[in-house]
């Protein structure tokens, strides 16, 4: 085709438009600038959630955050693991090593203590523990748990001052009693006063009478005797270095064989302070035993109480005690910096829910009172120190 009929053709053809430009995208708002998230201290608390210890375990983990709503912290982050999930304390440590915890709080039980101690101790991490065996404290592990040797030591002494010279003791089987036992003898020495008898005995109903007997010298007080009446027992203080419950199932012997109250001053230990059931035993009105002070302790129950609805472990004092220590050396605690261990040995002590502590040799060392049984309750027979 001739060029000029090409131009022609194509002057004739109909004119296409050039396809629109595509709108241009959306422009979207800008987002508010979050702030950034002040960084905290990440503290662990390893506490048994679930299985047989569930319910004291939950009462631990609930008193450690009441202790952060009421100290109204922005220092410290707090967090749960389960000592009793599968893997036990062992996976709960490494979780919470993993998640950046630089302080454990708890455990509980000895055993997971022990799993827990090299873990953390390989990370510089200390360990503020629940548990008051002495045989997993040193290094990292520091021991919060109510020391057994304290209160017999603390309640031989007050009753020393009550005159008592001649003692004597009923101690169960087991490590407990070893180490009752041994904490006897020695405050009854540092006091000037002297060990008559101490007789162990099995936890079993059935086999307490015949330890009374032992205790009390009974077969040799009635040869002592004249016309078949026994002599007065050798003793004037007789420590049951176990339960309240206990202590009550003795009673009808002790009585039997002339070794109980009044003729007798009768001594308890730290574990019947979270048995205030004793208080219905008439035979046990009168008797003294040591423990921390309960006035604050009943203060933080009752907002525990309004908080979670229920009445909290007598243990939870432990876990508000050991958050609030956390939380008052926050400020000397430098930003993801190991926590300083050093500042646990600060001999002036802390203070807390259950009254002054301080570690010595990793145990906390407790200002006790001593309290007396009575129909009405326990009242204050020796009132706690306030410092050391």
């Amino acid at each position: 085709m001739p060029a000029l009929l090409l131009a022609v053709v194509a002057a004739c053809a109909p004119r296409r438009e050039p396809p629109a430009p595509p709108p241009p995208p959306p422009v979207e708002a800008p987002k508010p600038t979050e702030p950034a998230r002040e960084a905290r201290h990440q503290v662990a608390i390893l506490v048994p959630l679930s299985g047989a210890n569930a319910a004291v375990g939950q009462s631990l983990a609930n008193a450690a955050n009441l202790a952060l709503a009421d100290a109204r912290s922005e220092r410290v982050r707090l967090t749960s693991y389960d000592t009793a999930a599968p893997g036990g304390a062992a996976a709960a440590t490494a979780r919470a090593l993993g998640e950046g915890a630089k302080l454990i709080l708890g455990p509980l039980l000895a055993a997971d203590v022990a799993a827990a101690r090299s873990m953390a101790g390989a990370r510089g991490v200390p360990i503020l523990a629940f548990s008051n065996d002495r045989a997993v404290a040193g290094g990292n592990v520091f021991l919060l748990g109510f020391q057994p040797d304290q209160s017999v030591e603390r309640v031989v002494a007050f009753a020393r001052r009550q005159g008592a010279e001649r003692f004597a003791a009923l101690v169960p089987n087991g490590t407990y009693g070893e180490r009752a036992a041994v904490a006897f003898t020695r405050a009854v020495e540092a006091n000037g006063g002297r060990v008559v008898a101490v007789a162990s005995f099995a936890r079993v109903r059935e086999q307490l009478p015949a330890a009374a007997r032992r205790v009390s010298g009974y077969d040799a007080r009635l040869k002592a005797g004249r016309a078949g009446n026994p002599a007065p027992p050798a003793f004037q203080a007789l420590l049951i270095a176990d339960s309240g419950a206990i202590a009550g199932a003795f009673l009808p012997s002790l009585q039997k064989f002339g070794a109980a109250p009044p003729a007798v001053m009768l001594l308890g230990t730290e574990l019947w302070n979270a048995e205030p059931g004793i208080t219905k035993v008439p035979a046990l009105h009168g008797a003294y035993f040591a423990a921390v002070p309960d006035t604050r302790f009943r203060t933080f129950e009752a907002r525990y109480r309004a908080r979670f609805g229920g009445a909290p472990s007598r243990l939870a004092s432990l876990a508000y005690d050991a958050t609030l220590l956390a939380i008052g050396l926050a400020d000397r605690w430098p930003m993801d910096a190991p926590f300083p261990q050093q500042l646990l040995a600060d001999p002036r002590g802390f203070a807390g829910v259950d009254g002054i502590f301080r570690f010595r040799g990793n145990i906390a060392e407790r200002g006790l009172e001593v309290q007396r049984v009575t129909a009405g309750g326990f009242e204050t027979a020796s009132p706690a120190p306030s410092s050391f």
